[in-house]
């Protein structure tokens, strides 16, 4: 168990953006030899499920089924930025947290606000593992 509930925000923050960094390395062709793939299946807690922008309900075999089958599927100008991140709920061993996560992907921009729940985990990157993600479209991919 963490000691405070600002470090566990804190862990919680450098999750949202070292997962995403991960997800630039793995979907780019030219990085994604050097992406981890246990990596993001220690941070998707058991019971792990999402809401997708498009309101689609995926459980965690679903997520890492999807993550893993589209490796090296983006060009190299493929991003993604996290802005606004702020904590919700929390508890001793739970946080949710919120933010914004901006893409481009093959020259057309996104934006969806998300809300995470994280647990502590000490087997996980930066000692939390995602147990809810739910995203909703600020900006749908331009057409």
């Amino acid at each position: 168990m963490i000691a405070n509930n600002e470090t566990l925000f804190s862990r919680a923050s450098a999750e949202v953006i070292d997962l995403h960094r991960f997800f630039v390395d793995w979907f780019v062709a030219a990085r994604a030899d050097k992406a981890d793939f246990s990596r993001f299946e220690r941070a998707m807690g058991d019971g792990f499920g999402m809401v997708a922008p498009d309101g689609k309900v995926l459980d965690r075999d679903a997520v890492v089924d999807h993550v893993r089958s589209s490796r090296a599927s983006c060009d190299d100008g493929f991003t993604i930025s996290i802005e606004d991140i702020r904590p919700g709920w929390q508890d001793a061993d739970t946080v949710v947290v919120f933010y914004v996560e901006a893409q481009l992907r093959a020259g057309k921009r996104s934006r969806r606000q998300s809300s995470a729940v994280f647990t502590t985990s000490s087997s996980a990157p930066n000692g939390v593992q995602w147990r809810h993600l739910h995203e909703t479209w600020l900006q749908a991919p331009e057409s």
